[in-house]
Order: C-alpha cells, then structure tokens, then sequence
C-alpha cells in the first residue's frame, strides 16, 4: 500500500501503518443506530461492483442526540451468498488512511477470505469520504523550508473549524460497532493493520462480545508512543548495514557503507544542502534543499518495505559521492501529488496529539536512542499546543479473549516484533508468526492470504505458518539499472 502525508519534510514519519496510543477499557452502550443508506459503487484500484454505505453516527457518542457525522463504509460482498454472518472489518493504519483507499488490496490480500464473507472497509471518521480532515496539498511544499512548512501547517490547523477532541480512536471503536448493528452482522473478525491493530485492540476491548476473531499486522502494543520510534527505526538501519556487510555483492559495492551514511548526516546537520536537480514532472532546473529531517525521514520510509530497503545502499552511496538525484527521485514518491491515497494529516495529528504526546516524558525520548524519527518527536509537542486538544488518559488495558493472529516483519522499523509481545500479554488466545524476510506488512504476501482464511474458518486451531518461510528476501541494487537478479 501506498501512501503520502501533507508535509513529509515536516513530519517524515506521519506514515500508513503507525500505531496510537491505548483508548479506555471501560464499555457503554452504543447509540441508537440510524438506517444507513445503500448504494452501489465503484472505487479506484477495484473492477468489481461495491456496495457504498453512509451512516449517520453521533459526532460526540456521549451525546447521541447532538451532532452528527456521515461515516463511509465499502463492502465487498461474499461471493457465495448466505455462507455466513461472520464479515472481515478493515481498520486501516495511519491514523489517517481510510478503508476506501486501501480496498485495491480487496484481491490480493482478502481474496481468499471473500468467497464466503463479506469484506467491510470502514473509513474512520476525518478520513477518506468520513469528513477527511487534512490540508491541501501543494507541490511548492516540496521546495520549502521547515518552518515555512510549519507555519502551512498551523495556518490549516487554525482554518479548520472541527472539533478535534471528537476525533479519538475511542470514538472510532464506538464508531465501528455501530457500523456492524446497522450492518447486521453478528459477531465480526477484525483485521487492522498498523495503527489499525490499535483501534482493533480498543473495538475488542470496548465490544468483546462483537468480536468473533482478529488478525493484527504490523502489531501497534498497547503502550507504544508514535513519535518515540527512533529505537525501532534505527534497529531496522542496522539489520539493513549487517545483511549488506553479509552479502558478497553488495559489500563489494558498498564498502564503507555506514560510514557513508553516518556522514551524511553530519554534513546535514551541520548545514542544510542546496541542490539544483531537474524536477522529476517537468525536467525543468528546480533548487532543492536537503536536510538532516529531509533524509533521514526518506530513509525510515524507505525502510517500511524490505524491497525498498535493499535500494538505499546504492542511494546512499550515490548521494555520498553528490548524486542526489537518486535519492531525491526516492523522497518524491512520499509527496506525489498526482496520486491518491493521502494520509489525512489533521486526523493523525489529532489522534497523536490526545492519546501519545502527552506520554512523550523526557525520560522515555531519552531511552529512545536513534534519529530517524527525532525531528517528529522534537516537534510534536508545539504543533500538539495549535491544536489544543484535551489529553486521553491511558488505562492498562483488560484482556481480549477472542482468538486473534498476530503478523509480524522481523524487518519492521515502526511495528516490530516485540511489539506484538508486548500486545499478546494482554491477550487469552494468541497466536504471534514473525516473518524474517519482511517488513511493515505480511498479509499481502507468499501465501499469507490462504492463512488469514485458514485461522478465520478455524480460529481456535493451531495455523501452520511455515509457508511464510518460503518468501525469500530481495535483492540489493548493486548499480542504476537495478536490483541484481
């Protein structure tokens, strides 16, 4: 999957998969639900008819006669009709993305499980068609500064006139129960994937009577802090340096790879890069100004897939030896303004700034050793003060009972596998797969697809994952014709 934020430069680690913070255990009665209004509909990246659903939920679900909002939902329908009662809900990551514009993965990741069950994509209120809170996106943010970037960012923040406190993943949870009553559905699985772990964990919490099963990828613990990622995006670099220093072919290409790498960044730090490159869109002379915050939030990017990571010892050493052109090409897919599929950036942003920078304590941003992810953590709290958001207080969360299947990349730089230990402690039934030669995401991949079906016919079973072995690891780019075969 792909995605962009508003403002890469500025926030480089705003990303699809990133876990949020926990939500409160304790349950409430849903609001009464309202009829939702049915169509059907086509979505890029899908040829099959869909069917479109509009729901009204309350904006505040403590207040259930105030204001309301129109939440989208996307279902897939089974292909063999009245086999069962028990849909897959999709929680997409972020926050920010919305299910609508991840349902292009509908075939490969979930093919298998629609020949007898709907697939439901819900967007998450203040994304996708759910009222997406975000700012417009401008190519001239590409050639700014940061903090000409910034004051962008707080002149949309101060434009926007939604009520960002309404927009938690607690409300999102109540949100998705409402969805499966106006559905109805009987008990779901649910399926999340990064961010959408976090807010499958809190739907299970809040509702465990509606969740027959889960399989979370790229698992969000419930303790994990956003920002504070620097640990397990520099965990990630490394893997990425030793597998290369292994490799007969790519340490013959690329010696003093590190060293290159760690220079870099020195020489950025010390002084922002002026580069006069031809723009990818128009060949015409642009100026590009390169910093520390600019790279290394390409690089923890780049990093998410295994494929994508094998290319940075080229593009390192290619920019060590000042062709940047390379990289710069790789950091422009982040802000691709001709595609789909943004990340809603007031959404992340209000998520963040309620239920993670209030735990960012200097104590744990000093245990949190690394720079990936350093400018986000460093900026955070400011940009968190424009919003003005009251503080969610964190709870331990209860135990979840339903059967859930945890995926993980032992090459994750936000999701890693520890996180999802620390997420199955809280959890009855399950089962945790890790998967050496991936990254930010399993489901997609090898035979991953045949198993989500195999664990949701049988959730209580034992899977045989050693299918998953078989996926190898790429190849690295040893030149600029490519991977090497």
């Amino acid at each position: 999957m792909k995605t962009r934020s508003l403002l890469p430069a500025l926030l480089p680690a705003a990303a699809l998969w990133l876990g949020a913070s926990a939500v409160a255990s304790a349950s409430a009665p849903p609001a009464k639900t309202a009829p939702a209004a049915t169509r059907n509909c086509h979505l890029p990246g899908v040829t099959d008819t869909l069917q479109c659903v509009t729901l009204e939920v309350p904006l505040d679900h403590a207040r259930p006669a105030g204001d309301k909002l129109k939440l989208h939902v996307t279902v897939a329908p089974a292909h063999r009709k009245g086999v069962r009662n028990d849909p897959l809900f999709v929680l997409a990551g972020g926050p920010g993305q919305a299910g609508s514009e991840v349902v292009q993965i509908l075939p490969t990741a979930f093919g298998r499980v629609r020949a007898t069950r709907d697939i439901v994509f819900i967007d998450q209120r203040g994304t996708g068609l759910s009222g997406k809170l975000d700012c417009k996106s401008k190519p001239e943010h590409e050639r700014m500064t940061e903090d000409q970037l910034e004051a962008e960012l707080r002149a949309c923040i101060a434009a926007t006139r939604a009520p960002f406190s309404a927009y938690t993943t607690e409300a999102a949870a109540r949100d998705t129960e409402l969805v499966r009553r106006a559905l109805g559905y009987g008990a779901v699985n649910v399926f999340g994937g990064s961010y959408g772990t976090r807010l499958g964990q809190a739907y299970a919490r809040l509702y465990p009577s509606s969740v027959r099963s889960l399989v979370l990828d790229g698992v969000a613990a419930p303790d994990q802090v956003i920002p504070a990622g620097a640990r397990d995006g520099q965990a990630a670099l490394d893997k990425m340096f030793d597998q290369c220093a292994r490799d007969a072919s790519c340490n013959k290409a690329f010696p003093n790879l590190r060293a290159q790498f760690e220079g870099l960044v020195a020489k950025l730090e010390a002084a922002p890069l002026k580069l006069t490159l031809p723009d990818p869109r128009t060949a015409q002379p642009v100026d590009v100004t390169m910093t520390a915050a600019r790279f290394l939030g390409t690089v923890h990017g780049i990093l998410y897939s295994p494929a994508d990571a094998r290319r940075l010892p080229f593009l390192i050493q290619s920019a060590s030896q000042g062709r940047w052109q390379p990289f710069v090409a790789r950091q422009n897919l982040a802000a691709d303004f001709g595609s789909d599929g943004q990340i809603a950036m007031l959404l992340h942003l209000a998520v963040v700034c309620a239920e993670d920078v209030p735990r960012m304590t200097p104590e744990l941003l000093k245990s949190d050793a690394g720079k990936l992810t350093k400018t986000l953590a460093d900026k955070m709290p400011a940009i968190c003060k424009s919003l003005d958001v009251p503080a969610v207080p964190y709870k331990e969360p209860t135990r979840i009972e339903a059967p859930a299947l945890l995926l993980s990349g032992a090459l994750d730089p936000v999701t890693p596998p520890h996180r999802a230990v620390a997420a199955a402690r809280y959890m009855s039934r399950a089962q945790h797969v890790v998967v050496d030669s991936l990254g930010h995401g399993v489901s997609q991949l090898g035979c991953a697809p045949r198993l989500l079906r195999t664990f949701l016919d049988k959730p209580q079973d034992k899977l045989d994952t050693s299918c998953l072995k078989e996926i190898p690891l790429p190849t690295f780019q040893l030149g600029s014709a490519g991977p090497q075969p």
